[in-house]
């Protein structure tokens, strides 16, 4: 059971806006709890929700009761928005861990929570946190409904994973569902700032070298938390070797991280990338695999890794293995939906399946080559019998009045012209012999031979 844990027999009452986070910035407390924003006003990042009148400024400013699910990769400010919570709104802050409690305590939280709005006098009311919301079981989320729905508690829970298919629908539909987003170079940047000159946190102690700082922003990869415990961690080298600047050397050996040379706005960024792709066209999976590596290591955008991806399962597959593609979309939603460092698994997977799929640049070539006579003007009128034939008066100037329905012919195939003049029999698309696309070779040439046939 969480330490947050109020109003159960024997607990102590807590004083308003009391809570376990709130008591954790004691100066033990590891640096990316220290350093927790007090306010809305000291987040970074999720600006899309601290307008003027949105939600989150309406719970936390306004005291307006409502239920919230905060959604986001770890690191962006979800635990924070909850402790924020607890210092600055006028209500009694319990928290409770979907890894350790159970239906029993949920339930004693909310009858706490309802008899304390009960009270002739001084009647207190209640957020709840939970995090890890999703580890929770449907009986669990269950049990939260009756305080969700008669506003007994106001609801704050924190998930990493998709809400749609993690959290019961009547629960999703009784809250507020607040989207937050990776943060930023810049924004982790303030933070670090923030930790390395405030008193709460190293309070000007340490000084932070340019390449160690790069470094460390590449390893944050978006995760606030992340970046200030592996500050915490070359800080305390630092302190062991009686200096007052982190360097790059002291970060590497704290966090047993060596720094990947690898400019993710220069050079670095599109030759690792360009090795990656070529390695997988040449089928070299292990040189593909390490490329993919370098990129999860120095903090690449998973996302610009699966669309490069997507684009290779078609310009140097295609064909050869038609499912390739399907692989490569499946990755890049498999990135979208679960985040980092778990879909490294699902980029790799796909890695290795285009890596050894066999290859073909015949897609490519066809629509290439199609669209550079489209560009020289070989753009002929369309065939009479293609035309439109679906109104009045069209089969009167010969629109469509000689179409042959292709599934009247046995074949499913019926020698006439589709093409303008001006490029008929042109061949775009020339399969390989390579894997699938033989089966497709010998198809395009008997499709040719009957579509070709005509009196």
């Amino acid at each position: 059971m969480s330490e947050g844990l109020f109003d159960l027999p024997g607990a102590p009452a807590p004083a308003r806006g009391g809570g376990s986070l709130a008591d954790m910035d004691h100066t033990a407390a590891p640096l990316a709890v220290r350093m927790r924003p007090r306010s809305l006003d000291e987040l970074v990042g999720q600006q899309h929700l601290l307008a003027p009148g949105s939600p989150l400024r309406r719970l936390v400013e306004g005291d307006q009761p409502m239920s919230l699910l905060l959604w986001g990769p770890p690191g962006t400010g979800k635990t924070t928005i909850a402790a924020v919570v607890s210092h600055q709104t006028n209500r009694r802050f319990v928290e409770l861990s979907a890894v350790t409690a159970g239906v029993k305590d949920v339930r004693q939280v909310i009858d706490a929570a309802r008899r304390d709005l009960a009270r002739a006098t001084g009647a207190v009311e209640t957020v709840l946190f939970i995090d890890e919301v999703h580890r929770f079981t449907k009986a669990q989320q269950d049990a939260l409904l009756p305080g969700v729905e008669n506003r007994w508690v106001t609801l704050v829970a924190a998930t990493t994973e998709n809400p749609f298919f993690s959290v019961i629908s009547p629960l999703l539909s009784r809250s507020l569902l607040l989207t937050l987003e990776s943060l930023t170079d810049d924004d982790i940047a303030v933070l670090l700032d923030r930790a390395l000159t405030d008193e709460r946190g190293l309070n000007g102690e340490f000084e932070l070298a340019a390449d160690a700082r790069d470094h460390l922003l590449r390893m944050a990869g978006g995760d606030a938390r992340r970046a200030l415990t592996y500050l915490e961690a070359a800080a305390g080298g630092a302190r062991a070797k009686d200096a007052d600047v982190i360097d790059l050397e002291t970060l590497e050996t704290a966090v047993d991280r060596a720094a990947v040379r690898y400019d993710r706005a220069g050079d670095q960024h599109y030759d690792v990338a360009s090795a990656l792709i070529k390695s997988i066209r040449g089928s070299d999976v292990d040189a593909a695999m390490h490329y993919l590596a370098r990129m999860i290591e120095a903090g690449e955008d998973p996302r610009f890794i699966a669309r490069r991806l997507v684009i290779s399962a078609s310009e140097d597959i295609g064909m050869g293995d038609p499912t390739a593609l399907g692989v490569a979309v499946a990755a890049a939603e498999a990135v979208q939906l679960i985040g980092m460092p778990e879909a490294r698994i699902n980029l790799a997977q796909a890695v290795v399946a285009l890596a050894l799929a066999p290859k073909s640049n015949a897609v490519i070539m066809a629509v290439d080559a199609a669209i550079a006579d489209v560009k020289a003007g070989k753009v002929g009128p369309v065939p009479p019998h293609l035309r439109d034939a679906h109104y009045a008066g069209a089969k009167k100037i010969g629109h469509g009045s000689s179409y042959q329905y292709s599934h009247d012919d046995p074949r499913g195939i019926v020698p006439q012209q589709y093409a303008p003049d001006v490029i008929d029999g042109t061949d775009y698309y020339n399969p390989t012999r390579r894997g699938g696309e033989a089966a497709y070779a010998d198809r395009v040439a008997n499709i040719r031979k009957i579509l070709r046939d005509r009196p």
